[in-house]
């Protein structure tokens, strides 16, 4: 009898705490949302991308880096700054402006020192820490995600960036302890969030006079890390329809030649 008892003491605290963790990795479902680069024809808005990478410049980019992205990707085809006037995006004026921006640190020179320097096109974009320990300490324990492939390593994608960028502001659940330094977002896994909230109504200013509202910012801010985390998706969607087309019409003259062959042959 004393061995059934705890058997069923030990089934319970197992079921109690599998029920626990699936309550901390529960999440609400992104609201749905259609982007330009949706579907097979899909493509990028450049206005979205170039209005999302400065979204990224001013406010993600003192916390997330954008390590696989490097700055003369910005100036590639496809890219927000692409300019077909200058095929090597290397040679393209407004990257080279983009790229002066940022301080790198170089070397060692000819006396052994590193020295810093203003960046190249050819330069990756700098992380905001010198390393995880930095970022960590900088944030109370949680280490910013690196965003250069945020809609790729993330369930539902794109479509969660941007509820997850607009989804604060609700209650807590009594159910939820709401620590210190953790914010509620229903749509990140278990509800806290180290992130505070980052975007309201005329926070930037936008310079082709768009409005920049949080929603705007959201959007555009998804468009732009989207592009980065799939950089080649144009002419990937390019490709494979000419691929469709070219099997199209192999399959008319495989069936066109087969007839031919047997057309005086009973079947």
């Amino acid at each position: 009898m004393r061995l059934i008892r705890t058997l069923f003491i030990a089934a319970a605290g197992a079921l109690a705490a599998v029920g626990f963790a699936s309550a901390a990795g529960e999440y609400r479902k992104p609201e749905p949302f259609t982007f330009s680069f949706d579907g097979p024809f899909g493509t990028f808005d450049r206005g979205a991308m170039q209005r999302g990478f400065y979204v990224y410049q001013q406010i993600c980019a003192a916390c997330h880096s954008l390590e696989h992205l490097a700055i003369r990707h910005l100036g590639q085809r496809g890219g927000p700054f692409h300019d077909p006037a200058y095929p090597n995006p290397n040679d393209n004026p407004v990257v080279r402006a983009i790229a002066a921006e940022y301080i790198v640190e170089d070397g060692p020179d000819e006396f052994g020192e590193m020295f810093e320097r203003p960046g190249r096109p050819s330069d990756r974009f700098p992380s905001p820490y010198a390393n995880e320990q930095q970022g960590r300490a900088a944030n109370n324990g949680a280490y910013p995600p690196d965003l250069s492939i945020i809609t790729r390593a993330r369930h539902y994608g794109a479509p969660y960036l941007r509820s997850l960028m607009l989804g604060y502001g609700e209650e807590a659940p009594d159910y939820i302890d709401l620590r210190p330094g953790l914010y509620y977002n229903p749509y990140f896994p278990g509800g806290l969030i180290a992130m505070p909230p980052q975007f309201e109504d005329g926070l930037l200013e936008y310079a082709d006079g768009t409005e920049a509202t949080a929603e705007q910012m959201a959007y555009d801010l998804t468009v732009f890390l989207h592009w980065a985390s799939d950089p080649h998706m144009e002419q990937r969607k390019q490709l494979g329809l000419m691929v469709m087309l070219y099997l199209l019409i192999l399959c008319g003259l495989l069936y066109a030649t087969y007839r031919q062959i047997w057309r005086k042959v009973e079947h």
